[in-house]
């Protein structure tokens, strides 16, 4: 639960990022920036769900091993919340992407 945590924050501030100074270049004359806030924006929520996508890899694995172990394990509700954020985080990328 901390990775998926960590991811939907990086989901998140990319988006945010990305919004405040589209926001900031269409309301105010800003200095052309050394690196550009959508490629910082797209950046964070890349790495969020490419983070979440090998969280959720070593997790089944984790219960896998577990259930090898000590029987049958009770369904783990981690995995529907990281597709329910890997969605959140595609949407966020295709939105930074097409500039919504």
């Amino acid at each position: 639960m901390a990775w998926i945590r960590t991811c939907a924050s990086l989901i998140a501030f990319g988006f945010t990022i990305y919004q405040i100074f589209r926001y900031l270049a269409t309301s105010e004359r800003l200095r052309a920036p050394f690196v550009s806030p959508q490629i910082v924006g797209l950046a964070m929520i890349l790495i969020g769900l490419i983070a979440l996508v090998l969280a959720w890899i070593q997790h089944r694995r984790d219960i896998r091993a577990l259930q090898a172990d000590y029987g049958a394990m009770p369904f783990s509700i981690a995995g529907l919340i990281a597709a329910l954020i890997a969605g959140l985080g595609a949407i966020a990328l295709i939105g930074v992407t097409l500039r919504f």
